[in-house]
């Protein structure tokens, strides 16, 4: 099993930035389809960025495109999600994906595709 654990998380004011990151354990892949989602208080969960771990190819939600970008360090097994320009609207429990065994070059924005998650983080934005 693939554990992932985010962290990075917190309080910040509106233009501000954080990194969050995703340290994947126990049995790891050579090749995986990773993604953060994001899950606002009332409102569905929905996708932000993806990234393909051997290609390095990424995807982003419109509405983040520009200000977060989406990198992975495979020596640590870490993927992060560095955001800047912060909204508040960007309010929400940040939760990282994994897709092992994955030898495309895909990226994917459905939360159904990815076979595990992590706990979440909370990342709140003030105006």
């Amino acid at each position: 099993q693939v554990q992932l654990v985010e962290s990075g998380g917190g309080l910040v004011q509106a233009g501000g930035s954080l990194r969050l990151s995703c340290a994947a354990s126990g049995r790891t892949y050579n090749n995986y389809a990773m993604g953060w989602f994001r899950q606002a208080p009332g409102k569905e969960r929905e996708f932000v960025a993806a990234i393909n771990w051997s290609t390095g190819s990424t995807r982003y939600a419109d509405s983040v495109k520009g200000r977060f970008t989406i990198s992975r360090d495979n020596a640590k097994n870490t993927v992060y999600l560095q955001m800047n320009s912060l909204k508040p609207e960007d309010t929400a429990v940040y939760y990282c994906a994994a897709r092992p065994n994955e030898y495309t070059s895909f990226t994917y924005s459905l939360s159904y595709m990815y076979t595990h998650w992590g706990q979440g983080t909370q990342v709140t934005v003030s105006s």
